[in-house]
């Protein structure tokens, strides 16, 4: 079992790296739950793989930053009707 969270760590990490994901959207290619995203590339993955673990942390630090953009994008959407 913890041979397969390790491993999931680091595939969710490089995933999240490769394409700039938000923990949402890897969780739901990944169909896991949106806190197993962040507590495999957070803690596992600082523990396992440091080098990857700071390389991520910049995305998720990225994402976090925009995130203000995208929901006031979302809302446009929402009431423009294309969603």
């Amino acid at each position: 079992m913890k041979d397969a969270t390790e491993g999931r760590a680091v595939v969710l990490g490089e995933y999240i790296l490769e394409t700039g994901a938000t923990v949402r959207a890897a969780a739901k290619v990944f169909k896991v739950s949106k806190s197993t995203v962040y507590k495999d590339v957070t803690d596992r993955l600082c523990r396992d793989n440091p080098q990857l673990f700071r390389e991520v942390k910049q995305v998720l630090e990225h994402n976090k930053k925009e995130r203000h953009i995208r929901g006031g994008m979302a809302t446009r959407r929402k009431y423009k009707g294309e969603e």
